[in-house]
């Protein structure tokens, strides 16, 4: 089986992706299945905390050695939607056996929408530092992980899935162009605090990048953007 992680920031359209890898017939989709253990690791306060914590496997090495020794299903590949600062206190043994995969967001874009929900937000909080250290670690392992940034995705669907299925060696299939409004069976318990704007979709949304940038974070993209340029710089580029 083909196992990939796709390790993502948040705001970052990575469950529209996930859907999209659902809507393959060779695949089954796993939605962030170490956020219990960021939670217990790091005592972070997100909506629905203390329901999550009593309700999936907090111990983020034993999830993802059952993952990988036990796949859910027996279909050829297996997508695992893994957030970049989730990736803490744990053994990374298991990447090893995996194809890694990084969507990115312009932090000019994303910060505004993070902030909403944190305002306080770090920049640990964006993940984009872990990220980059994390592709780095990556190849210097020996493995070609590929980078998706959110705008190009949304500008040409089509070309930037191409472009990841051919790096990944699998076949495109224009199924994961849309998808069937409302939740998902594969949805993390979390969904109903954040998914509702995906819930409402049927497809990737057309790109609509914002104009304006709140002046208060202007300290926050400055420690964002080195991390987000050394990244963008190795992204799958759209010709649109």
């Amino acid at each position: 089986m083909l196992t990939i992680n796709l390790w993502s920031g948040p705001r970052n359209v990575s469950t529209a992706l996930m859907y999209s890898f659902a809507e393959r017939s060779d695949t089954h989709v796993v939605d962030e299945p170490l956020y219990g253990h960021f939670l217990r690791v790091t005592g972070t306060r997100h909506p629905g905390r203390d329901e999550l914590l009593q309700t999936v496997n907090c111990d983020g090495n034993e999830v993802m050695r059952t993952l990988l020794d036990n796949p859910p299903s027996n279909t050829g590949v297996l997508f695992i939607k893994q957030m970049a600062h989730h990736l803490i206190n744990l053994d990374e043994r298991f990447l090893d056996g995996t194809e890694n995969i990084f969507l990115i967001r312009d932090p000019r874009q994303m910060l505004p929408s993070l902030t909403i929900q944190f305002p306080d937000a770090r920049l640990m909080d964006t993940g984009l530092k872990m990220q980059w250290e994390l592709f780095e670690q990556l190849r210097n392992n020996g493995q070609n992980p590929a980078i998706i940034d959110s705008r190009e995705l949304l500008l040409n669907p089509p070309q930037i899935l191409k472009g990841l299925c051919d790096q990944l060696g699998i076949a495109y299939s224009d199924r994961m162009l849309s998808w069937k409004a409302g939740p998902r069976d594969e949805d993390g318990i979390w969904a109903k605090h954040w998914y509702h704007a995906v819930h409402k979709s049927t497809g990737f949304a057309p790109y609509v990048g914002k104009t304006e940038f709140p002046s208060h974070l202007d300290k926050l993209l400055a420690e964002c953007s080195p991390w987000y340029e050394k990244l963008f710089s190795h992204a799958i580029q759209s010709t649109q």
